[in-house]
């Protein structure tokens, strides 16, 4: 069994499990003592660890020097610094972001995905033409694993005048992303989904883009958000993210086992279906749905065997409903209501899938005894 309360934790989209090196930062940072804003030694030192750490978290996204990089309380609070910090009225947002961006922009004008879960371009061509705007489109979907072409959006946009922001907080870490290559003016970022603490993030924002805080107060985070930095959270998300962008290659290798994983699931029954799986992915997330048998009980079978995965997105109050992403996919109510995410970590062997596997067959066997008797 491993640390998880699960025989086999395949949750990973929604937290991942704290690297030890991070732990350990953040350990050495809590025996110390000093404000970041203090102008003693202790508060100097505790600076020089701040400063560090914004460093290493820049580095490891793209951030372009000359830009800005923002310590905040979670990808959340990120995307919503960036959503209404530029002052733009109007916001084009895809139609698979995540929550803490839809229910943000209840009046933002959506943009449709293509049945394979990347974002419709020649429609985002023509909503450009209404006015200078914010895009909002996340790097890579929390539920499908779907790689979103954020170059050429970036290029789209920026032709029209429009800037642009990306949720990276599932894609950090996971794949290379390089916020300067790309172009983006502005990145989310979140430390709990690489193997950092909860309760810490970040904002880049490109240089020369000036934004208006949210949060006002002792004008720290260069006055974009007041408030006491998290430090030894902020440490220990730099140390996570540096570890996790040495560790790409390996989180790579992921995609073989996830593929592998797949093929058995189907071969078991070939009427699951199987979301984006035929464009670019994250290498460690699955999202498939067995017609006909709910998501949540899917959810509780697979708890009840020891193994955790999900039904969707993890933030949303434990609530159980169907996906707004797989939605605008093109699957209908039913289809939606009965897909479950598995989400692989770095730590996930050959052995939690076989138990995946012998378990899902079982929800299979299930699945057919019901349309036996209807």
């Amino acid at each position: 069994m491993n640390s998880t309360t699960f025989w086999t934790y395949l949750d990973h989209n929604a937290t991942t499990r704290v690297r030890p090196e991070a732990a350990a930062a953040m350990a050495q940072t809590l025996s110390e003592c000093g404000n970041p804003s203090s102008v003693h030694r202790a508060g100097r030192l505790a600076r020089q660890h701040l400063e560090a750490a914004r460093g290493a978290v820049a580095q490891a996204i793209g951030l372009a020097e000359g830009g800005t990089l923002v310590f905040t309380s979670g990808g959340t609070e990120a995307n919503q610094l960036a959503l209404f910090g530029t002052g733009r009225a109007r916001v084009l947002r895809s139609a698979i972001e995540h929550d803490s961006v839809r229910e943000a922009t209840p009046d933002a004008v959506e943009i449709p995905v293509e049945p394979g879960g990347t974002v419709d371009l020649k429609a985002l061509e023509s909503l450009l033409e209404g006015g200078p705007a914010l895009v909002s489109v996340m790097a890579a979907n929390n539920e499908t694993g779907v790689i979103q072409p954020i170059a050429e959006i970036v290029r789209l946009a920026h032709e029209a005048g429009a800037l642009v922001h990306c949720d990276a907080i599932q894609a950090a870490g996971k794949i290379p992303f390089d916020m300067a290559a790309l172009g983006v003016d502005l990145v989310s970022v979140s430390a709990h989904k690489l193997g950092g603490p909860t309760g810490i993030g970040a904002l880049a924002v490109a240089p020369g883009l000036q934004l208006q805080p949210r949060q006002r107060g002792g004008g720290q985070e260069r006055g974009m958000r007041a408030g006491t930095e998290n430090l030894p959270g902020i440490v220990g998300f730099a140390t996570a993210i540096t570890a996790a962008i040495a560790e790409l290659p390996r989180y790579a290798e992921l995609a073989e086992l996830r593929d592998a994983m797949e093929r058995r699931l189907r071969a078991i029954e070939p009427e699951a279906v199987l979301f984006g799986a035929e464009r670019p992915r994250l290498p460690n997330t699955t999202s498939i749905a067995l017609p006909g048998l709910a998501s949540e009980l899917q959810v509780m079978a697979l708890d009840l065997a020891g193994i955790g995965v999900s039904a969707g997105s993890a933030c949303s109050s434990g609530k159980v409903r169907p996906s707004h992403v797989l939605g605008a996919m093109g699957a209908g109510p039913a289809l939606a209501r009965s897909a479950i995410r598995i989400s692989l970590g770095r730590d996930t062997t050959s052995e939690d899938i076989d138990r995946l596997v012998a378990a899902w067959a079982l929800l299979a066997q299930r699945r057919q005894a019901k349309k036996g008797a209807a």
